[in-house]
């Protein structure tokens, strides 16, 4: 008995000690402990999307970590989990019961001979039940509102979609157009190609044909989604204009990026592009300024206030601003250029995409993908600013991971399918251009943070030295 007591009280206290503030770590742990060693009860609770110092041991408070939700309302916090225990509380072996229950209802009922419709239902209950998976066991982003689960399950969708490419990559060309016409028979035709450079006098029909485009709404909702991604008008001016640019480049290969330049740098850049970014910035102004008070439902005695509160749900828990810096060192002006090449490399796909695998511009396909892009987008850049700026965190997340693969995926696929599809050579202008443009990416940061660094370190002795010649 006294010996089976010891070991109780041995193992009580092996377990205390698992459950104990990361501050407590015995001396043998460093920081090059394997990772799983350095999982914090903060960690085990899936509120982190992946590992950084920061989520170890609570240090380096540089306002990067809002989104985590480790703001100083922590009172609220609790409260406000506590008073919505039913949606925070995992009920794995619940949704299990009830993805199997569903599973049967639509496998079992009705019989269905059709082929092609038992496929299209199978493939779409196989990816649910792992969105399903994914919802429960994946482990979170940087984002928790409106609920950690949603990101989850935006990461199984990325996935979903990644195979998908990998899949069509190891298509020909015809059998990936052919793929498209199990989803929609109406598909597989050539799209007719549609130039809107070929009447650009300035007059009142060709403006109104323009204005009352039916792309042109969609065009200043996408550039307001692209401003909340990016937090940053700089950001998004650059972004706006550079894909103008992109444009004019490659109107030799795709006749859609051909239109007049009032098109280019009035209705688009002036008009469509600075309505979206703005009101988008406007709306980043809104969440950075806003008060954060999450008070639990059962603090609030109103019907009214507990349905405020609902919405609020779905509103950011906190807000972090994106400084992007892109003068400040050579690696926030890397970082810089390479999402805004990702950004522009993604707006680029979809126009190939379509002409290659001859999708209408309004068919269900590329709105879905321009959507999922959106929820991709979110979490990704997030993460990718966390990481970029963040030199505490040592490892890029999943959703950033995962959203630079898809990209690189599309392009792929782009090249291997557009083989012989674009025999026109650029122009010689574009060529002058782009080499101009390379060589100016080059040496802006060669100057800026080799040889400016440099002659300062050369001009400081000689400036004391000045200065100690006239105090004497």
């Amino acid at each position: 008995m006294p010996r089976n007591h010891e070991r109780e009280k041995s193992l009580s206290e092996v377990s205390l000690t698992s459950e104990s503030s990361t501050t407590e770590r015995p001396d043998w742990f460093t920081e090059d402990t394997s990772v799983q060693f350095q999982k914090s009860p903060a960690e085990i609770d899936p509120a982190v999307g992946f590992f950084c110092k920061r989520a170890v041991d609570g240090s380096g408070d540089d306002g990067l970590d809002d989104d985590l939700g480790d703001d100083d309302d922590d009172d609220d916090d609790d409260d406000d989990t506590v008073t919505t225990a039913f949606l925070h509380t995992p009920r794995t072996l619940t949704i299990l019961g009830a993805t199997l229950l569903g599973l049967v209802y639509l496998g079992l009922t009705p019989e269905l001979d059709d082929t092609v419709t038992n496929v299209k239902l199978g493939v779409s209950a196989a990816i649910g039940v792992f969105c399903v998976f994914g919802m429960l066991q994946f482990r979170d982003s940087l984002l928790l509102r409106p609920h950690p689960a949603l990101w989850r399950v935006v990461l199984s969708l990325g996935i979903v979609y990644q195979l998908f490419l990998v899949f069509l990559f190891f298509q020909n060309k015809h059998d990936a157009r052919t793929f498209f016409q199990y989803l929609d028979p109406s598909l597989g035709v050539a799209l007719p190609e549609r130039s809107y450079g070929d009447s650009c006098e300035l007059t009142y029909e060709n403006v109104v044909g323009q204005v009352m485009d039916e792309f042109v709404l969609a065009h200043a909702i996408g550039w307001y989604c692209k401003a909340l991604i990016l937090r940053d008008y700089t950001f998004g001016w650059a972004l706006s204009i550079m894909f103008e640019v992109m444009e004019y480049s490659l109107s030799h290969q795709l006749k859609n990026f051909d239109e007049c330049w009032w098109d280019h740098w009035i209705l688009d850049v002036l008009v469509c592009n600075w309505l979206g970014l703005y009101l988008g910035m406007k709306t980043c102004e809104y969440f950075e300024m806003k008060q954060y008070s999450w008070q639990g439902f059962s603090k609030i005695p109103t019907l009214k206030g507990k349905a405020k509160r609902a919405i609020q749900q779905f509103t950011p828990k906190s807000w972090t601003k994106f400084e992007w810096n892109t003068t400040k060192n050579f690696k926030s002006y890397a970082s810089a250029l390479f999402v805004l090449a990702m950004f522009l490399i993604c707006e680029l796909n979809a126009f190939y995409l379509k002409t290659l695998l001859w999708i209408p511009p309004a068919h269900p396909v590329n709105v879905v993908r321009i959507l999922l892009y959106f929820m991709f987008g979110i979490p990704g850049v997030r993460e990718a600013y966390q990481f970029f700026h963040d030199p505490q965190c040592k490892r890029i997340g999943s959703q950033a991971w995962l959203l630079i693969c898809s990209i690189t995926m599309e392009v792929l696929i782009i090249i291997k399918f557009g083989q012989d599809e674009f025999p026109n050579p650029a122009p010689q202008s574009v060529v002058y251009f782009w080499c101009g443009l390379t060589t100016l990416l080059v040496v802006y940061p060669l100057y800026q943070f080799y040889l400016v660094p440099q002659w300062q370190a050369r001009k400081q002795p000689q400036e004391q030295e000045s200065l100690k010649a006239k105090a004497e």
